[in-house]
């Protein structure tokens, strides 16, 4: 959990009247953890608006994950595994109706696309705390200029920040439990007539939590940036993420009630899980490779549990470019072209009943498959690149704001599927590379998404009334190409017998929707309120669509199954905000509908007994709440002591019947009440404490409303010490101890795979030192 809810440094704001030659001061709430205001409640944004800034990330744990950053912001439920929340299987995020796959994600102008850890892009591969100024969430209707397929209303924006104009750098390494080691290193060049740069790395080690098994993390980001005037710069951005552990097994709820630490073993059973007899395909001389010349002693339990056989790899690069530059006086121009390499695989073993049945299938048909030897190596490869451009015009004339442009990407993703023998049958032995003993996908998807829009933000009554209308259109060509699953290799008919697989097949559909308004409103009451109020149309490219395009149930030619249809959403809000000495916030009021809804449902992948999601259109759904955040500095502790918190309900409702739920049921993994609140104490210029809590209400784990998770609130705190002091220590070090679940909490369903009864636990109280040198 991010160390507090709302924290960069409040500054007095000054108002001068020249009629009455007189200044008049309001001071507002002040402290080295507090946001700026017009970050923090969204100031001038006609929809509700919330951030994370640079104070409060520089505040959380080293190496926090680019999710969990999300966690202190209102109406965003965020589950990780682990403190860190680096584990990218153990991700959950809601925020009013949406989930993780219906959020749109940019950092630095460039649209992040899909979030599955599967070909996708998640934000938390392409970003480290120290280099990001701000996090900027809109959790209903995002600006119709920011680019998205994905987006059914909320958009987070990540912001890095830019070279410093001096010299310089920091260092900052890190220790803590689970032998956690992690390092930061950033150059400065400082700038030269025009031109200023950094680059950085860092490098994060540590066990799992849970089970034997580890977390490797290299990550580095660069930037060069020149600046020809004052209006006019080209920035050159690049990220690397090369990133490795091991998987940690989901459970029911009685697991981790007997054992909350279950997972994989660390050995496989002294007896051996198989016997080969000798020979390489022919084991016992026959002259026929078949079951007789396999004895399998075991080869289930701890043989497919062993944890080397269950690892996560990826290796992402993302360059961007940007440009901005004022073309005549009022009218700017802003454009960033970037590209997307993406390459990486994963493992988990597979039984050698299971793979014996797929064998058996697939040789009968006459394809190129071994008979397996024991313990299959399961190898899933993933890769591919995103090609785009974001370019548009601000164009001020009059009392009118004006800004149109539009996005263009070509996307292709490559996934392949397959289980491969291991000498000696053993889940410890060594891939044979050369002998397949069955096949499961081998296809090419491939997006190709354009959008365009037009907005005008229209000042009204001396600047008191800001108006803004937008519109924009979105088009994705989405098509799949290969051997979507087992169907394209073989089929099993009615009487037992196997037939040919209906082969690589091509499928697809463009999706597009050409008016999608946008409409809000922000009035100025005084000088401290405004009360602000959006309505927004959404579409977006239903989610998970490699998944539902790879069902291999027809064949695509002679019986082409329906394409699901694209996600719709209606988007309502009205809220107020507040600026006023010792206390700002804000609260809103949302309504949210959805039309061709898609939920995720669950089954258990005999291969890896693990959930694996497939899903189900669940028609229309509709959520309702409410949003309150603010901070309080009472003048009590003399502006040493300060509050923040944040108030979230959400009443998320399915509206119609559909296969694994019933109409009036709250959605899976959507808690109606969240809190988040925390107190900072400054006593000095040199230290800075505070303690934070989350509290999380129930939720379903399903769509009836069947199996209900346990509420419960976690407890994270941090000192921060470090500046100006009367030691003799130098103020450019500092010490911070983060300890996240201060109380220890035991949560066996912390986090739920929706849909199933199937749950990872809470991570244990966490400790971690960060000592950290600025120069």
């Amino acid at each position: 959990m991010l160390a507090a809810s709302l924290p960069l440094v409040g500054q007095a704001q000054e108002t001068t009247s020249t009629d009455e030659e007189a200044t008049l001061e309001r001071v507002f709430v002040e402290g080295r953890r507090v946001s700026q205001t017009d970050e923090a409640i969204g100031l001038n944004e006609a929809s509700n608006t919330v951030a994370v800034t640079r104070e409060e990330l520089l505040s959380a744990p080293g190496g926090i994950s680019g999710l969990k950053m999300l966690e202190s912001l209102p109406g965003f439920n965020v589950q990780t595994d682990g403190a860190l929340g680096l584990y990218e299987f153990g991700n959950s995020v809601t925020v009013r109706a949406f989930n993780l796959q219906q959020i749109g994600f940019v950092l630095d102008g460039v649209p992040m696309g899909r979030s599955d850890a599967f070909g996708g892009s998640p934000i938390f591969r392409y970003v480290d705390n120290e280099n990001l100024g701000s996090v900027v969430a809109s959790p209903g209707a995002g600006d119709v200029s920011l680019p998205s397929y994905a987006s059914l209303g909320p958009i987070v924006s990540y912001n890095s920040v830019d070279p410093e104009e001096d010299p310089g750098g920091m260092i900052s390494y890190t220790m803590g439990d689970d032998n956690l080691e992690r390092s930061f290193i950033k150059l400065e060049s400082g700038n030269w007539n025009g031109f200023s740069a950094y680059i950085s790395r860092s490098k994060t080690d540590s066990d799992l939590w849970r089970g034997p098994g580890s977390i490797d993390r290299e990550h580095i980001e660069g930037k060069i940036k020149y600046e020809f005037d004052e209006d006019t710069f080209i920035k050159f951005g690049y990220v690397h993420n090369d990133f490795f552990d091991y998987d940690s097994p989901s459970g029911p709820e009685s697991v981790f009630e007997d054992d909350y630490y279950y997972g994989y073993s660390p050995i496989i059973p002294e007896t051996g899980c198989v016997a080969p007899l000798p020979g390489v395909y022919d084991y016992n001389g026959d002259g026929v490779a078949d079951d007789d010349d396999f004895t399998p002693l075991y080869t289930g339990g701890t043989c497919t549990q062993y944890y080397e056989d269950r690892i996560n790899i990826r290796d992402d690069t993302l360059y961007s470019l940007n440009f901005e530059t004022d073309i005549v006086d009022g009218l700017m121009f802003k454009a960033t072209a970037y590209q997307e390499d993406k390459d990486g695989f994963g493992v988990s073993p597979d039984s050698y009943s299971n793979t014996l049945g797929r064998y058996l299938g697939q040789a009968a048909v006459g394809l190129d498959v071994v008979w397996p030897r024991g313990v299959q190596y399961g190898l899933s490869e993933v890769g591919g690149t995103r090609t785009g451009l974001v370019a548009g015009f601000e164009w001020e004339v009059a009392n009118h704001l004006i800004e149109f442009g539009g996005w263009y990407e070509d996307e292709d993703y490559n996934r392949t599927q397959a289980r491969l023998n291991k000498t000696n049958g053993s889940a410890d032995g060594d891939v044979i590379w050369d002998e397949t003993a069955y096949y499961r996908r081998d296809y090419t998807s491939y997006r190709e998404s354009m959008q365009f829009y037009i907005k005008d933000t229209i000042s009204l009554l001396e600047d008191r009334l800001n108006v803004e209308i937008g519109v924009k259109s979105l088009s994705v060509d989405y098509s799949l190409e290969g051997y979507r699953d087992y169907n394209d290799y073989y089929r099993v008919a009615e009487d037992g017998t196997y037939l040919p697989g209906f082969g690589p097949q091509n499928v697809g559909e463009e999706y597009s929707k050409n008016f999608l308004p946008m409409v809000g409103a922000v009035y100025d009451l005084n000088d401290a309120d405004q009360i602000f109020a959006s309505y927004s149309q959404n579409y977006a490219l239903p989610r998970g669509t490699d998944d539902i395009f790879s069902i291999a149930s027809t064949d695509a030619e002679t019986d082409p199954l329906p394409a699901p249809e694209g996600e719709e959403s209606d988007n309502f809000e009205i809220g107020m905000r507040t600026n006023r000495a010792g206390f700002y916030g804000s609260a809103a009021l949302f309504y949210t509908t959805f039309d061709n809804r898609l939920v995720s449902g669950s089954v258990i992948n005999p291969a890896t007994g693990q959930p694996e999601a497939y899903y189900i259109n669940a028609g229309e759904t509709e959520a309702y709440g409410f949003e309150l955040s603010g901070v309080y500095q009472p003048d009590l502790f003399n502006d040493m002591v300060y509050f923040d918190g944040n108030l979230t309900y959400n009443h998320t409702e399915s509206k119609d019947d559909f296969p694994g739920g019933s109409a009036g049921s709250v959605l899976a993994d959507s808690p109606e009440w969240l809190f988040t609140g925390g107190v900072t104490v400054e006593p000095t210029e040199w230290a800075v404490a505070n303690l934070s809590a989350k509290y999380t209400g129930t939720r379903y784990a399903d769509y009836t409303e069947s199996y209900e998770m346990e509420d419960y609130t976690v407890f994270s705190a941090y000192l921060d010490l470090g500046g100006p002091n009367d030691f003799g220590i130098p103020e450019n070090l500092s010490l911070r101890f983060n300890l996240d679940n201060v109380f220890d909490e035991e949560v066996p369903t912390a986090f739920v795979y929706a849909g199933s009864a199937y749950f990872r636990p809470l991570s244990p109280r966490t400790f971690q030192m960060t000592l950290t040198a600025r120069f």
